[in-house]
């Protein structure tokens, strides 16, 4: 079955006509997509192939605290291309993608049950964590939804929280360790290296001129690790370069905008624009002021050695 999107009930309708098609859901924002989310959505996959149903991820855009809250929304970790992306990459069969908007805030937990669980998607089990809440003023929890379930005939299925290295795996705790520049933490919680995805801009040139050369990542995506320099890997088209991220405002040149400024390793090319992706995987140090482009240039020079150096041993 081709991994299929749809953004209301009628579009699911079309996607899959008939009494036949019922769906194993799990729902959730899953922002990340962290090891938490992919045993979810392995569990949804199996259960559903076991039972011959569709496996599904019934998930929100706008993220509801940008609705219900916005002062305390948190920056994303992924856009929501990304994430519906990473959630076909793992078998799931459909996504349905709901506007949260105000009119969708509305709806009762008991009518928000019926109309997307029960009416559309003809749930056959549903899989949530333990705290989930659901409908207007998150009036809904897991006991509702299993008395609902028992109504109308699904079985809800509550999936413990996973621990690694007595931590909650959570987007929540991701978020916390970039905060930080903690990018090995993050690594260890989504299962591989945070990434983050855009298109190569063309910078100011300085860099090329007076330091090393690198590419400019121009990125939608909101939760940048913090200020400072990494051992990153780059990836652009189909080719993988070792590398060395600085994420910051370029002080020495007195700048005040962010900057992703990549130096690959063995790479000549002088690209100006294309998609390109920046993969962290350790930080090297935080990000500093120069006396000038002379020492900046040195110290950039031992980044890169030290960059190297990390990827010998790692990989070794």
């Amino acid at each position: 079955m081709p991994f299929t999107i749809v953004h209301s009930s009628a579009e699911w309708a079309a996607a899959f006509d008939g009494p036949d098609h019922a769906a194993v859901v799990t729902i959730g924002n899953f922002d990340g997509v962290h090891l938490g989310h992919q045993r979810i959505l392995a569990t949804v996959h199996e259960f559903a192939r076991q039972a011959r149903c569709i496996s599904a991820v019934l998930t929100f855009f706008p993220h509801p605290a940008r609705v219900l809250r916005p002062a305390e929304a948190p920056p994303l970790l992924m856009t929501l291309d990304q994430r519906v992306d990473a959630i076909r990459q793992l078998g799931i069969d459909a996504a349905f993608v709901l506007r949260f908007d105000p009119q969708l805030a509305a709806v009762s937990a008991e009518d928000f049950v019926r109309r997307f669980l029960v009416d559309t998607m003809r749930a056959r089990a549903v899989f949530v964590g333990g705290n989930f809440r659901f409908g207007h003023r998150q009036a809904g929890d897991v006991r509702m939804l299993a008395q609902r379930g028992e109504q109308w005939g699904f079985a809800v299925k509550v999936v413990p929280p996973m621990i690694k290295d007595g931590i909650v795996v959570s987007s929540t705790a991701i978020r916390g360790a970039l905060r930080e520049g903690r990018v090995e933490d993050a690594r260890n919680l989504l299962g591989r290296p945070y990434v983050l995805a855009g298109e190569i801009r063309t910078g100011t040139g300085q860099g090329r001129k007076l330091i090393v050369p690198t590419l400019n990542l121009a990125t939608e995506q909101e939760m940048l690790p913090k200020n400072g320099v990494y051992a990153t890997e780059v990836a652009i088209g189909d080719a993988i370069y070792r590398a060395a991220t600085n994420v910051g405002t370029r002080p020495t040149f007195d700048g005040a905008r962010i900057t992703i400024e990549s130096h690959l390793f063995d790479f000549a090319e002088n690209l100006t624009g294309g998609k390109m992706e920046v993969h962290f995987w350790a930080r090297l140090r935080d990000e500093q002021r120069f006396s000038g482009p002379d020492a900046l240039r040195r110290q950039v020079l031992k980044d890169i050695e030290e960059a190297r150096r990390y990827f010998a041993a790692s990989r070794a």
